[in-house]
């Protein structure tokens, strides 16, 4: 017997068990005489509700009434089967005070009205709660549904993201080694070599939704070595890190795809360069990550660009309304991004 099959008798046992009890009480208090004829109809009376109310749940799955809507169809089908429960119940229980010669002391006509009115009413409210529970869990069977595929779909948008990321980085580190080479050969395999450091680095990142702070520092670290070398002067970094930030989490690559931005759209537009100046701490409950760049927001794709889009979609699928992306121009001429995480 399932886990379900065995609540289900569990469930009558103990709900017809109570109404019993009940009987007895109020037995009782009205002075009824308690003797073996009436526990004899009255457990007469149990069995026969438990057989038909079960007899209405094999009717119920069998004609699928829990698929279908509450409506005038639903609820004339169940009147029709609590009436016909009602007066199954009231003519086994006149068979059975035939058989025990069990007299309530009223009419036979009027008994069998009461029978049928009393017996429907239990029958009903058995009704009503069966079909209260499974819609619950219907419910709760489709939310559960939702938020699984909200999950899986959550998993799949962060999979693609980091999918197109990668590409769009190698992209432009190559274009970035390609006008090296001729050039200056030796500073091309030098900047090879920094970009296997970057590829290493994030093909390890890909692994995780999330990296530690200073995984992606030393991702940047190797990015901006290799644009260095074709920025020369032009190029100048700041880092100013808060060591309690170092062990908290981020999304893989977003820190350098900032900062891949911030050369493309601010440093390599000014004539004389720039800088980039990149910091972190702790703000309560939140921790802060800034990116400072010489430049101005009217060179950047502020809503449509690749890399800004798509740190707003990780961090939204990652830490949902608890982090924040802003990106805006400074007083004193710089471009600022600023995210912010939750630290929890």
């Amino acid at each position: 017997m399932g886990g379900k099959s065995r609540y289900y008798w569990l469930c009558q046992v103990i709900g017809w068990g109570i109404y019993g009890m009940a009987t007895v009480f109020f037995a009782f208090t009205f002075n009824r005489v308690l003797d073996f004829k009436f526990f004899a109809h009255l457990l007469a009376l149990l069995l026969t509700g438990i057989i038909v109310t079960h007899i209405l749940r094999m009717i119920i799955i069998r004609f699928d009434w829990l698929s279908l809507d509450i409506g005038k169809e639903l609820i004339a089908r169940f009147l029709i089967a609590v009436f016909a429960g009602g007066f199954l119940c009231m003519l086994i229980s006149h068979l059975m005070d035939q058989v025990l010669k069990y007299s309530v002391g009223s009419r036979v006509e009027a008994r069998y009205v009461a029978g049928i009115i009393n017996d429907g009413m239990l029958i009903f409210f058995w009704g009503v709660i069966y079909f209260l529970w499974h819609f619950m869990e219907k419910t709760r069977s489709a939310q559960m549904d939702k938020l699984r595929l909200e999950a899986t779909v959550k998993e799949l948008e962060l999979k693609t993201i980091k999918s197109q990321l990668n590409p769009h980085f190698i992209f432009n580190a190559l274009n970035s080694i390609r006008a090296l080479i001729d050039e200056n050969p030796g500073r091309a395999r030098t900047a090879i070599t920094e970009l296997s450091n970057i590829l290493r680095s994030s093909m390890q990142a890909e692994k995780a939704e999330t990296v530690t702070l200073h995984n992606e520092i030393g991702i940047v670290k190797d990015y901006l070595a290799l644009e260095n070398i074709r920025f020369e002067e032009r190029l100048r970094t700041q880092f100013d890190i808060g060591l309690e930030t170092l062990d908290l989490p981020v999304p893989p690559l977003m820190l350098q795809t900032l900062v891949e931005n911030a050369i493309k759209h601010g440093i390599s537009k000014a004539v004389k360069g720039g800088l980039i100046h990149i910091s972190s701490r702790v703000l309560g409950s939140d921790y802060e990550i800034t990116i400072r760049n010489t430049g101005n927001l009217g060179n950047f794709p502020a809503r449509d660009g690749f890399g800004l889009q798509s740190t707003r979609q990780r961090l939204d699928l990652l830490f949902g309304g608890k982090a924040s992306f802003r990106i805006y121009n400074t007083p004193d001429h710089l471009v600022e991004a600023k995210v912010t995480m939750p630290m929890g």
